[in-house]
């Protein structure tokens, strides 16, 4: 990790349905920053709204107000051309590798087919050749740029999905929930490929994911999200060993712990959300350092003191 800051995403609003009585406030005025070579984790439960901010950075949703910078450039206002580099240098992993997928594509056409778009290969030849090196890269063989989708196992589908996104050879990939359709025996095989792969392609991951156990294993730092906004980031230990906010402490405590006698002790604890909902203007305050926490100012002393 450096210290440069590959993406910054500063006070983004997201709302659907925007004036009417089903208003849904998505993303509300979240900011964070990714540097380059991190994995910054983003967790939450289901309808916190962590997808919905990783479709805003690749321009899939349009928010209503808000920066998102990518290499010191803004998203939100580049020409067709610096949009097309943006969209080869930022890449995605999907949650349903099946429906991701053309059913109706030969694997190595769904690979090819950023390869194609931005005419990175010089020949059919070279074409196949860098097929062949994604597929090994990902722990498949040539044998399987022939065959479809329906022919593999979901854990196999899902690396046909990274081998996509790696194809342009991108600098940052948002993994939307990459391992969460996937058998539990598949997931940790999928999240170690991705590991190493991060290593070896030198590249950035925003990994979106509600399995805390996983994202504290893949990430360096992590930010936890709740009803479209962010609540904690901290490093992964520091969130995991000293949880500051209510709605962390109780995620946390919802942990199955692979110990039967500390399992029947665990008391999950129950988080009342009427601390987002009071009116109170809160703002993201360091509790400690590299430690934020949303919250008023005398709440900010009174976690200070733990």
């Amino acid at each position: 990790m450096t210290d440069k800051k590959i993406l910054e995403v500063k006070n983004l609003k997201l709302s659907f349905n925007p004036g009417k009585a089903n208003e849904v406030k998505a993303i509300d005025n979240v900011s964070f920053d990714i540097y380059e070579g991190e994995v910054f984790g983003l967790v939450g439960e289901s309808g916190s709204g962590k997808t919905t901010i990783g479709r805003t950075i690749l321009k899939l949703y349009t928010p209503q107000s808000g920066e998102i910078k990518f290499e010191g450039h803004d998203v939100l206002k580049q020409s067709s051309a610096e949009a097309k580099t943006f969209r080869k240098d930022a890449q995605m992993i999907f949650q349903d590798p099946q429906a991701s997928l053309n059913g109706r594509m030969k694997v190595k056409d769904i690979i090819a087919e950023g390869i194609d778009i931005h005419h990175l290969a010089k020949n059919k030849a070279d074409r196949d050749a860098q097929v062949e090196r994604l597929l090994k890269l990902v722990g498949l063989n040539e044998d399987h740029a022939s065959r479809y989708p329906y022919e593999f196992s979901g854990g196999q589908r899902q690396r046909i999905g990274i081998a996509r996104a790696l194809a342009v050879r991108p600098k940052f990939i948002i993994a939307d929930e990459p391992i969460s359709a996937l058998d539990v025996s598949i997931q940790a095989q999928v999240v170690n490929l991705m590991k190493k792969l991060q290593k070896e392609e030198k590249l950035t991951y925003l990994f979106i994911a509600h399995d805390l156990s996983m994202v504290k294993y893949i990430s360096d730092r992590i930010a936890v999200m709740h009803w479209g906004k962010i609540l904690e980031i901290g490093t992964s230990d520091e969130v995991y060993g000293h949880p500051i906010h209510p709605y962390t402490k109780s995620l946390l405590s919802a942990i199955p712990i692979p110990d039967p006698e500390v399992e029947l002790a665990r008391e999950p604890i129950d988080y009342d959300p009427a601390m987002e909902t009071d009116g109170k203007a809160r703002t993201m305050h360091e509790i400690h350092p590299g430690h934020f926490v949303l919250s008023t100012d005398e709440e900010a002393a009174e976690f200070s003191k733990n």
